[in-house]
Parts: structure tokens; C-alpha cells; sequence
């Protein structure tokens, strides 16, 4: 019987997210488990025009930092819109690349024992096809997932 000592839940602030996270929380409550709430970041988030082929290094390290703050700081409010997140022990992560691609290697590194992933995020483009990057990390973890509607 699984019995999950951590859970990641990655999320990416849609609605979709928020009951992954919700149903996150109450199987954390349930068996004492950690929960870490992640957000991937792309890579090109500050690539986004031909400008940045003038930025420095040191410009294009603080518009990352503050990304990275801003994310981390969303992944509380998120985290803090659900009272039994007071009863969890629950950090929050912020990595930069491919969403599942990172999520797997969060998964790995956190030794997590459960992914808790919403079936569609913001994107929405369909209510009856499985998103793809749930459907990578379906296909590409190695611990149980748990796709929530």
C-alpha cells in the first residue's frame, strides 16, 4: 500500500493546479507527508524579443532573480489560499527549463514518493485530452502520479 512520505505538486496558478494542490494537502494530512509545491519557469522567459541580444550578463541575471522571487512568492499565496497548508509541512520550489523535464528531476532529487499534477493547466485547450506535460510526467516518473481532473 503506497503510503507517501512526500508529494510534489507541481503547479502552474491555474485552477487546474489549485485542486491538484487541494487534493495534495488532504493526502499529506492524511499521512503525515511533506509536500512540496513546485513552479518551472522557462528558460526563455527573458529571451523573449531581439533586444536581449544587448542585455549583460549582469542585466539578464536580475531579471532572472526576480523572476524567480516573483514565482516563489505566488507559489505562498498560493499555497497560503488553503487552510490545511497549516497543517502540512509544505515548501515551495522555483526551477528554470522545461516544465517536465523538471518536475521528473524534482521528483528524483526530492526522492518523492507521489506527483499530484493537474490534468490540463492554463492552457486549456481541451477538456478531454490530458495536457502534455502531465501526459510526460505520466510517462516519465518513477513514482506513482496522480491525475486530477
Amino acid at each position: 500500500m503506497l503510503r507517501p512520505k512526500r508529494i510534489l505538486v507541481p503547479t502552474d496558478f491555474s485552477e487546474h493546479s489549485d485542486r491538484a494542490l487541494a487534493q495534495g494537502l488532504d493526502i499529506a494530512k492524511q499521512y503525515g507527508a511533506k509536500l512540496i509545491l513546485l513552479h518551472v519557469l522557462p528558460e526563455d522567459i527573458y529571451r523573449s524579443g531581439l533586444e536581449v541580444i544587448f542585455l549583460e550578463e549582469k542585466v539578464r541575471h536580475e531579471i532572472r532573480a526576480r523572476a524567480t522571487d516573483s514565482a516563489r512568492e505566488s507559489l505562498q499565496t498560493q499555497l497560503d489560499r488553503f487552510p490545511q497548508s497549516r497543517e502540512v509541512e509544505a515548501d515551495v520550489h522555483v526551477r528554470w527549463g522545461v516544465p517536465y523535464d523538471e518536475i521528473l528531476k524534482e521528483g528524483e532529487e526530492q526522492e518523492i514518493d507521489l506527483i499530484v499534477i493537474a490534468s490540463l493547466g492554463r492552457s486549456n485547450i481541451s477538456k478531454y485530452l490530458i495536457g502534455s506535460v502531465a501526459r510526460n510526467v505520466l510517462k516519465g516518473s518513477k513514482c506513482p502520479v496522480l491525475l486530477t481532473k
